[in-house]
């Protein structure tokens, strides 16, 4: 499995030359569905956690009066499946039934959820990154694995769930945990990620417009400038010199490590680590969707030509099947001084 992110529709730095020491390298991860193991870099797929290590697990407070309805894991992995089922089902037979008897019976099951769970809640994986896959901005020198995980249910401080990195060396996990515990309940069925592989690709970024400087953003929005880029950017087809450079050209969506900070939600802000002030930088993006509306073109080419199956009635573009805050991404910053520095998390 390999993709290839098409060329940039033009060269922004001869355009702009000022933003050629500004570029950054970013590692996009295409996450595709597929059956991971241990030893995988992998989004929602097992990990390689040493069997002798306590498995991580969040206090809360979880909320019961924020959430109306929970389901287990396995209730939600159980409810895709029929989706897939049914799915197939019409695929083969255009006359089949929409939905049978028994899928509205376990349809209405799963409408009425479990009973609410009082305790600490088992995190769940998010992603498992080898370095030998995917590089690992701001890894320990002797670290070649990262492992992130979560708690699905949101918290008071932020709207989306908890996160928690871990660094290890993977020629030291001897011993694997082969029956991690699941939490009893989670908040959402956009929590929990489908298990995918990945298909690691490195894209050059450059900042957000309103990260550049004031002359940079006057320049950016001089239509005459970009007019010398001749058809590849039409001043008539009602996008502003911005908006084609924030689409188009200064950072990749979809799950990434490394690159640029993908503002979007709010203006750029500081983000001084917790613990020392340095300014933290991206490690890694959890993104909703590997592409939309607005940033098509980075849509990789075999995409355009064998489309990935998705779940019926899931968003466009959206094979981990997470939501973040209605349609958001959810990015990690790391301290570039100290790996055990807490981390920072983002929505945007």
């Amino acid at each position: 499995m390999s993709f290839t992110t098409p060329p940039r529709p033009l060269d922004v730095t001869a355009l702009f030359p000022q933003l050629a020491p500004l570029a950054r390298t970013a590692t996009r991860l295409h996450p595709r569905p597929g059956s991971p193991t241990v030893h995988d870099s992998s989004v929602g797929g097992p990990l390689l956690w040493p069997a002798d290590e306590p498995w991580p697990h969040c206090e809360g407070p979880h909320d019961s009066r924020v959430t109306r309805v929970v389901h287990s894991p396995d209730d939600i992995r159980a409810f895709r499946r029929r989706g897939v089922a049914a799915a197939e089902r019409r695929a083969r037979d255009p006359q089949a039934p929409t939905v049978t008897p028994e899928e509205l019976e376990a349809a209405q099951r799963f409408r009425e959820g479990r009973p609410w769970f009082d305790g600490p809640i088992a995190m769940m994986p998010v992603a498992q990154l080898y370095a030998r896959d995917v590089p690992l901005p701001g890894s320990p020198p002797e670290a070649d694995l990262l492992q992130v995980l979560w708690c699905p249910f949101d918290h008071a401080s932020a709207a989306h769930p908890r996160t928690a990195l871990f660094w290890r060396s993977s020629a030291s996990v001897t011993d694997v945990l082969d029956a991690p515990p699941e939490p009893p309940v989670i908040q959402s069925n956009w929590y929990l990620p489908e298990p995918c592989l990945l298909a690691p690709e490195q894209v050059t970024e450059y900042p957000n417009p309103m990260e550049l400087s004031k002359e940079l953003q006057e320049e950016l929005g001089d239509v005459s400038r970009w007019e010398t880029a001749g058809s590849a950017w039409d001043s008539t087809a009602g996008v502003t010199p911005q908006e084609f450079y924030f689409g188009n050209l200064c950072h990749a969506p979809g799950w990434k490590t490394g690159g640029w900070t993908r503002w979007g939600l709010t203006d750029p802000m500081p983000r001084p680590c917790p613990e020392c002030g340095t300014e933290a930088t991206p490690l890694l993006t959890i993104a909703c969707a590997e592409w939309d509306s607005d940033s098509e073109s980075w849509r990789p080419e075999e995409e355009r030509t064998n489309p990935t199956p998705l779940l019926i009635g899931t968003p466009p573009a959206n094979f981990t099947l997470l939501d973040i805050a209605g349609g958001y991404d959810l990015q990690l910053h790391v301290c570039p001084k100290s790996p055990d520095h807490p981390h920072i998390e983002l929505v945007q």
